[in-house]
């Protein structure tokens, strides 16, 4: 028989070592995104909710974003490159200066209709704003 002393130590040592677990799974899945061709750091704000931080990664056709604290290996977003509009970037506002990473811009992009934004450093968005210029051709004799 156990002795009862020792039932809140093996709870303490459960918890911690499921604590470290899951840092690790963290650790893992952000090096595994990180560690992907066309992915950048990139904090989003849809449908004017708070920002969230987050990964963005370019595909052939779609801009996907990834929660940043989650373990889901599936974005969060998925943005079809055809359907992505490029508004424009601005600096972050005296209120969103607290909320997202220093030294960002804000894009503001419209998806089928509905605007959102990504805070993200400007090398980023030079390659954002490429990579939606160099979208392929839909139709006969239309670009993008």
């Amino acid at each position: 028989m156990m002795d009862d002393s020792l039932i809140p130590f093996i709870a303490l040592a459960t918890a911690f070592t499921l604590l470290i677990i899951s840092l690790c799974l963290f650790g893992v899945r952000r090096f595994n995104l990180r560690r992907a061709l066309g992915t950048v750091d990139a904090s989003i704000c849809t449908a004017g909710n708070s920002w969230q931080m987050g990964v963005c990664r370019y595909q052939d056709n779609e801009l996907e974003w990834f929660r940043l604290m989650s373990l889901s290996v599936i974005p969060k977003h998925r943005f079809t490159r055809s359907s992505l509009e490029l508004l424009g970037r601005r600096q972050p506002t005296e209120d969103e200066l607290v909320k997202v990473q220093p030294g960002v811009v804000v894009v503001e992009l419209q998806y089928e209709g509905k605007k959102f934004m990504l805070a993200m450093n400007f090398e980023a968005y030079a390659g954002l704003s490429s990579w939606l210029e160099a979208g392929p051709v839909i139709g006969v004799g239309t670009w993008r």
